[in-house]
């Protein structure tokens, strides 16, 4: 991936233009959202992708926790440490990328 800088300037209200050169780059448009992320004294800009492309499972399984722990908050408990310790020793030496695609098919 090439690498792209822009020089901008921040207004008296703290607004800046992204360039059209960023823009392009991230694939965003009018209306489009970024998120910027501060991190180590460095500063990184990503684009977000609309709500409509966001996993359509994750916003009702949230509300779903959210009606269940409200109504029985008492239901919550942290893992015991021998299933901790299950965990750990299940993913000891695995390493996973959540960004990479998901090759072959999935049954859900």
């Amino acid at each position: 991936m090439s690498v792209i800088e822009e020089v901008c300037t921040i207004t008296a209200k703290g607004q800046t233009t992204v360039p059209k050169a960023i823009r392009r780059a991230l694939g965003i448009g009018y209306g489009g959202r970024i998120a910027f992320r501060v991190e180590d004294g460095t500063v990184s800009l990503h684009a977000v992708p609309p709500a409509d492309e966001v996993d359509p499972a994750l916003a009702p399984f949230l509300a779903l926790l959210a009606r269940s722990l409200a109504v029985q908050p008492e239901a919550l408990a942290g893992l015991t440490p021998a299933l901790a310790a299950r965990v750990v020793a299940a993913t000891e030496g695995v390493a996973a990328d959540p960004d990479a695609p998901i090759e072959g098919d999935v049954a859900l």
